[in-house]
Order: C-alpha cells, then structure tokens, then sequence
C-alpha cells in the first residue's frame, strides 16, 4: 500500500529537480520550441504578441510540450518534426489557459495577473482563438494524417471537458465518477495526445503508441487531482494563483466529494449552500478546509492521484532502459507530490 504524505506537514524533497532533468534531457529541442513559440505567435495585429507572450511568458512547466520531446526521443526519433508538434500542443493547452480564466473569472495565473485581467476577457477569447489557429497550421504542416487526428481529437475532447465542468459546477451532488470525466476530457487528454504523438513520428508499433497514450493519460489524471487538492491545501505564493478559487467558483472537485459523501446532513446542507447555492459567507472557506481535512479527504485524493501514477509508470514497462524513460518515471513522483 503507498505511503501517505500528509499535505499539512510535506516532506521537503526537491521533486522539481525531477522537472528541471527532463527538461535537461530534452533540453536543445525545448530552446529550439520555445524559439518557434515565439516566432509563431507573432501577428501584425500588435495586441496578439503581447497578449500571448504575458502568458507565455509566465513560464509555467511547458510539462506537454516536453513530454512530446521526451516520448519522442525515447522512441528513437532523431529528426525535427517533433519540435513543431511540441509547440502545436504548448499553443492549445494556452489557448485553453486563456478561455479558462475567462469563465471561471479567474484574477492570477501563475503567481502574477491573468490575461483577462489584464487586456479584458474579450481579447483573452479572440487571442485564445489565436492560439488554437497556430496550433493547427503547425499540424498541417506536419502532413501527418495521423498525427492531425490525434490532437485535433484531443482539441475536441478537452472543449467537452469545459463544458462538463460548466455542468457539475454548483452542483454537490457530482459523483466521483463525473468528477473524473471532466478530469479526463479536460486535463488528462492533452497529457494523452502530447505523448502519443511521440510515438507516432517515430513510426513505433501501435503498441507502444498505447501505452505512450495510457502513461499520458492517467499522468494528466493525476495532474489534475493534485491539482485540485492544492487549492484547499496549498499556500498561494507557492501555488501561484488564489487559493480557494474552486470553492469560490462552486466546482466541486475530489476533496469536495470525498468530505461530503462522509459527511453528517448539517454538513452536507454546508456544502449545498455554498456551492449549488453560492451563498457564501466570511469564514466558509476555511470551515471547508476542517471538513475536507477531519474526513481525511486530501489523504485519501493523494492516494487516488498515486494509484493513477502507479498505472502510468507500469504504461512504460514496455520500454527498455532509457534515461529518458527514467526521467519520465520521476516525473510521476513530481506530478504528485509538487507544491505548485
């Protein structure tokens, strides 16, 4: 059985050095895509450039578009094609970013002011737009069948996503299992298509390009619970947006559904109140911190986002040593145990 580590009190172990060597591994292909990055969101209309680049610019893990360079090197790849499919996935998850904070109202985005609040949601959208247009001229480009079909799937997938979690939030009575719909169509499928594809220019075996696929998937599941628990458990400088947010905006995510499935009614008619109603009050966030944390709920959300790592590090079983694959396999342990 995995060990816990209790949220409250973290083990201070340096997992972002798990990030920093697959980057290293990776790292003339990341310079060479983050050069196109740049190069590709230029436009003659002057707010595109600086509106991408504020986001852009934030930094961020670039984990997707590394994980495209990484899978595909571990493949066997030696050619360029995958620089432009590894920038192709960084322009879709950012264009998501930007529409994501426009719906959910969000006011920081890595620890710095979000696009939205910065130029307007209207330009967030359009420059959004933008992005997702970039992201499939590179695919053309690529001239891969293939390869189009993989991300411009998961390009579909990840809009159901938004619109799955437009319908599960303010509403308490989310099962688990929707919980993880979202999670999947939202987050984990882009994780999915990012490393299909390395096996895809690689010319591997269907084999190996689904078990790329299912090490991506339930990477980008894992991602997302984490994700979701450091907003109830994190602080806001390290998380680098507002803590609280998911409580404020009425989702209702892994921690939430554990403490309420093992709540008693007064506590259940809480969480009814402040999130399918949205009256709350000062006072009502922290009071859901005692909840989630006195039904051990970020503990058990921890173990949920372990057993989806354990499946993502079996996924590479197939592959024979490679340090690739070993920097692929310590990024399960950050993904899981990061602080931001």
């Amino acid at each position: 059985m995995a060990t816990i580590i209790p949220l409250e009190q973290p083990q201070r172990r340096n997992h972002t050095a798990a990030l920093d060597n697959l980057a290293a591994v990776v790292g003339d292909d990341v310079a060479a895509v983050n050069q196109l990055i740049v190069q590709r969101m230029e436009s003659r209309v002057a707010m595109i450039p600086r509106l991408a680049g504020h986001i852009i610019a934030a930094g961020g893990k670039r984990l997707r578009p590394i994980l495209t360079l990484a899978t595909a090197q571990m493949c066997g790849y030696r050619g360029e094609r995958h620089r432009k499919l590894a920038a192709s996935v960084e322009f879709i998850h950012t264009a998501t970013l930007l529409h994501d904070d426009v719906v959910d109202d969000s006011a920081l985005r890595r620890g710095g002011p979000s696009a939205n609040a910065l130029f307007g949601n209207e330009a967030s959208v359009l420059v959004g737009d933008f992005l997702f247009s970039r992201a499939f001229e590179l695919m053309v480009e690529d001239g891969s069948i293939d390869v189009l079909r993989v991300l411009s799937h998961a390009s579909a997938i990840i809009a159901e996503g938004e619109v799955l979690q437009l319908i599960t939030t303010n509403d308490s009575a989310t099962s688990e299992q929707a919980y993880l719909e979202v999670v999947r169509a939202k987050t984990a499928e882009l994780f999915a298509a990012a490393c299909r594809v390395g096996a895809i220019v690689a010319a591997r075996p269907a084999s190996e390009e689904e078990a790329l696929r299912t090490f991506g998937l339930n990477l980008g599941i894992a991602f997302q619970i984490v994700d979701d628990i450091l907003d109830y458990s994190a602080e806001q400088a390290r998380l680098g947006k507002t803590v609280g947010d998911d409580f404020r905006e009425g989702k209702v995510t892994l921690p939430v559904i554990l403490a309420i499935h093992r709540g008693n009614e007064a506590e259940r008619a809480f969480w009814k109140r402040t999130l399918d109603d949205s009256d709350q009050r000062d006072g009502d966030f922290a009071h859901a911190q005692d909840l989630i944390r006195s039904h051990n709920a970020l503990r058990d959300a921890i173990d949920r986002a372990r057993h989806y790592g354990a499946i993502a590090r079996d996924a590479l079983g197939m592959f024979p040593d490679h340090p690739v694959k070993r920097a692929l396999l310590d990024i399960v342990d950050f993904t899981i145990e990061r602080e931001f």
